[in-house]
């Protein structure tokens, strides 16, 4: 399943990547092992709210697609 399949309350942990990620989301802290909870989607459903490692990021839901992740 990949990271932009999940719906707002949902926690996830991160097992790799499909195809090409983009490097900022590696740099925020996107690395395999890393817990994720998804809090809000905006009001059109892009961008999604993400709690990671005790912050909020922000991420698009074509970047959320190349994120696979496995149920918490």
């Amino acid at each position: 399943m990949t990271l932009d399949a999940l719906a707002p309350g949902a926690t996830a942990v991160v097992t790799g990547y499909a195809g090409e990620l983009p490097a900022r989301l590696l740099e925020m802290g996107l690395v395999p092992g890393t817990s994720i909870e998804v809090v809000r989607l905006a009001p059109l459903g892009d961008p999604m709210e993400l709690k990671v490692r005790g912050f909020l990021l922000s991420v698009r839901k074509d970047e959320a697609a190349h994120v696979v992740v496995e149920n918490a």
